[in-house]
């Protein structure tokens, strides 16, 4: 299991035990969040994630072990402390937890009428900052049930963020939704921890989704933690446990590009790799990234990034899927992987991608009737012909980047 004992964590939890009559849900269990991070608490159905959350918030207290905030337990804070700790938190719940008889403006606000003596003017100005930062303004008058489950989802996080807390806890906050909205309610998080800097404990099933925005992970598993480390320590373990989890999940694919995930694609690709010179004679890759999609959500809207990087995905797919495969390498990148394909062959494969990729709708700017946000596209070709490593080769791949494709505002887009 990976640790880190160069940092203190934030929350720690030590030793925990928690059962519910005779069914013991957490046994001795540790885990370490830190400051300013994204932890993701994933496991099969029923494992315990939730009661991670509830033991946090202070809604369960365990058996036996201790929890501990900066270093002090939970259960010898003196009131004040505990007072103060409860409100560095909010919690976006499963369900969303929306007041059915509240209109959206005041969803967002009852945190704040709760917890703070805020006057109304400074109360407002605060809210009509989230519901622009969430694009809601123009639904602030309406209620739950006249909006869309992704959009229920926005209000729910902008009422969790409406306080400026410290720490966020995320209850399954995509249950519910398609892949495209899914993914945006991810980014949207991702996004919005990295401009305030708060500190996210997020328990969910979506894998590998939610790998793309954590900054770690913790699995439960038969009342354990096997595991806790970065994705990428987690996408490289050798722990048994851990492997026969992700190889036991329900898709091995990306749900919004339909491409394989990206720690299927290292273990496909190693094994290329380590077989160079014995059964593979060359092996090409192409790394493309979709450059400027933070504009594009910042300007445009989430979805729309999502969007982007689907049409990608299914592009790919249809171009390459016959003779190599296609992994989501992180938020903008996908790489393909071409096994006994030289340099030249890649070349021309790649330039009929390119010419249906000038007709692609989202890159046609006369789509965009509000806002047009330049973006472009850059495929990167790395081959080799012995055995090298993994990380070599992509890094090769990102060197020799070049534009491909470019929506330009101006309406002179090309390939």
């Amino acid at each position: 299991m990976a640790a880190d004992k160069s940092r203190e964590a934030l929350i720690e939890f030590r030793n925990v035990t928690k059962s519910f009559g005779e069914r013991t849900i957490l046994d001795n269990v540790n885990l370490k969040i830190f400051r300013g991070e994204i932890t993701a608490i994933i496991g099969k159905s029923g494992v315990g994630k939730s009661v991670f959350l509830k033991h946090i918030i202070g809604l369960l207290k365990p058996d036996s072990g201790e929890i501990l905030f900066q270093g002090v337990p939970l259960e010898s804070m003196s009131r004040t402390q505990r007072t103060k700790f409860k409100r560095s938190i909010s919690y976006m719940f499963q369900q969303n937890a929306l007041f059915d008889s509240l209109d959206v403006f005041e969803n967002i606000a009852l945190p704040l009428r709760e917890r703070t003596r805020m006057k109304e003017v400074e109360l407002r100005e605060k809210v009509n900052e989230k519901l622009d930062q969430f694009e809601l303004r123009e639904v602030l008058d309406r209620y739950p049930s006249q909006l869309s489950g992704g959009m229920q989802k926005r209000v729910a996080l902008a009422r969790a963020l409406v306080t400026d807390p410290e720490i966020i806890l995320f209850d399954e906050p995509t249950t519910g939704l398609d892949p495209l909205r899914k993914n945006a309610v991810l980014t949207m998080i991702a996004h919005h921890q990295r401009e305030i800097g708060f500190t996210a404990v997020m328990v969910s099933h979506d894998i590998p989704d939610v790998f793309f925005i954590a900054n770690r992970v913790a699995i439960i598993e038969d009342r354990k933690i096997p595991f806790q480390g970065t994705p990428i320590e987690l996408e490289q373990s050798d722990n048994e446990v851990v492997r026969q989890f992700l190889q036991g999940q329900e898709s091995l694919k990306d749900e919004l590009t339909g491409l394989m995930t990206r720690q299927e694609m290292d273990r496909m690709l190693r094994a290329e790799l380590a077989r160079m010179g014995e059964y593979q004679s060359r092996l090409t890759v192409i790394l493309f990234t979709i450059d400027d999609l933070k504009e594009i959500r910042e300007k445009v809207g989430y979805i729309l990034e999502q969007r982007i990087v689907q049409c990608m995905g299914a592009m790919l797919k249809k171009h390459f899927g016959m003779i190599g495969t296609s992994a989501r390498f992180d938020s903008s990148s996908i790489i393909t992987v071409l096994p006994h394909t030289d340099i030249e062959a890649t070349r021309k494969l790649l330039e009929g991608l390119v010419e249906e990729m000038k007709q692609m709708a989202l890159l046609k700017p006369e789509k965009y009737t509000k806002v047009c946000v330049d973006v472009t596209v850059s495929a990167g070709l790395a081959m080799t012909t012995e055995k090298t490593s993994m990380e070599s080769l992509v890094d090769k791949a990102r060197e020799n980047q070049e534009v491909i494709a470019r929506l330009s505002c101006s309406g002179n887009g090309d390939g």
